[in-house]
């Protein structure tokens, strides 16, 4: 079906006179780690031409906010759905895949911060018996920075086909980490840095151990309600996205050469645990990847996140913290450290078919990003061009 190209919708807010430089360094920061940034506002023209042309061969719908202390800026391009061709909305609900990791590493690092978990402590304390004798000890800190060593767990298949015919299927995460502790470590915890789910779907189920509660209702509890984030949720296993939100489409070969837009809107995304016996179906996603929200609701979160209200600055510094001694490693406790034009940014993306997400910030919280792009390859292992452009606009 050929892809309908309504005009952009753009609303942009400058506010460059509110910032007369940028602001200073938060009391835990080091100098090194401070950002650079001088008083420029959003490139208004920049991140227009960045949304321009959508719907296109690699996007359906982009939105996205600026924010930050040198001004702000909101933009949304493209269309709810690809057979009415009405505007994109907005305020839109999406999927927001790995950004979810943000949260569950904020979670953690409360724990550690109340001496409920200690992030030099081997996980095998908290869940004794989950991983086999194979396994060094492995610290909740290498599972948070993705030092442990642990291997991906199975899914349905890698190809695009096998995964949307198991759509709305389930697997726990006691069969995914099953699947990855059968393989053995991949190397001695700490000695590299490979960035896998899997770290994140064992802390998950350490939050749900220690604390006695389901995973969704610590996150919501300790993160969610406080940062203000009134439009995000865990579907668990139910497959639709409750509320506005804009349709995601997977591009497919036919075998005739030409493109089909796969609706992938419906998905179950959850990796349902076992751990717990009062768990009910429907009721705990999975701590890597699961979250629904909002552009507006991760820009709350990053930014109440970097001001220290949600995790006290000793544990915060985590988060700001590439582990020494390994080559190539930048990603720290839920974060990816990450320097362009002479400043640095920690960030956060996320996929899922239909969906590409990323939220980013300067540490001093001068320049936020967030976005959502309805990518019609988001599993692809390129940035998405619509994607790499609003980064480009947005960050320099």
């Amino acid at each position: 079906m050929p892809l309908r190209r309504p005009a952009v919708v753009l609303a942009a807010t400058l506010a460059l006179g509110l910032a007369a430089g940028p602001l200073g360094a938060p009391a835990f920061a080091s100098p090194a780690a401070a950002s650079a940034r001088t008083a420029a506002g959003p490139d208004a023209d920049a991140l227009g031409a960045a949304l321009a042309g959508l719907p296109d061969a690699n996007a359906t719908a982009a939105l996205v906010r600026v924010g930050g202390g040198d001004g702000t800026w909101r933009g949304s391009a493209g269309v709810h759905d690809l057979q009415s061709g009405r505007a994109a909305d907005p305020d839109a609900r999406f999927r927001a895949g790995s950004t979810t990791k943000v949260v569950t590493a904020a979670v953690v690092l409360q724990l550690a911060a109340e001496g409920r978990v200690g992030l030099g402590t081997p996980v095998q304390k908290y869940l004794p018996g989950l991983l086999s004798p194979a396994f060094e000890p492995i610290t909740v800190r290498q599972l948070l920075n993705h030092t442990s060593g642990i291997q991906s767990g199975d899914g349905f298949g890698d190809a695009f086909e096998d995964a949307y015919a198991h759509r709305f299927d389930t697997l726990t995460p006691r069969e995914v980490v099953a699947s990855a502790v059968a393989k053995g470590p991949e190397f001695t915890p700490g000695a590299r840095q490979h960035y896998l789910n899997i770290n994140y779907t064992v802390l998950g189920l350490m939050i749900e151990k220690v604390t006695g509660h389901t995973y969704a209702h610590e996150a919501a509890r300790r993160i969610l309600g406080p940062a203000g984030m009134r439009h995000t949720y865990f579907p668990g296993t139910a497959p639709y996205i409750h509320g506005p939100h804009n349709h995601g489409y997977q591009a497919v070969r036919r075998p005739d050469g030409t493109t089909a837009f796969v609706d992938v809107t419906d998905w179950n995304q959850a990796d349902l645990p076992q751990a717990l016996n009062f768990v009910r179906a429907g009721e705990t996603p999975s701590a890597a990847g699961d979250m629904i929200s909002t552009t507006a609701d991760l820009e709350r979160l990053i930014t109440r996140l970097f001001e220290g209200d949600l995790v006290p600055a000793r544990q915060l510094e985590e988060m700001f913290t590439v582990p020494p001694g390994i080559k190539g490693a930048d990603m720290s406790a839920g974060l990816q450290r990450f320097e362009y034009a002479g400043t640095v940014y920690w960030l956060k993306s996320g996929a899922r078919y239909g969906y590409s997400t990323a939220v980013a910030a300067t540490r001093n919280l001068s320049r936020t990003l967030v976005y959502s792009v309805n990518s019609t390859d988001a599993k692809g292992e390129s940035m998405n061009p619509v994607a790499q452009r609003i980064a480009l606009a947005a960050l320099k």
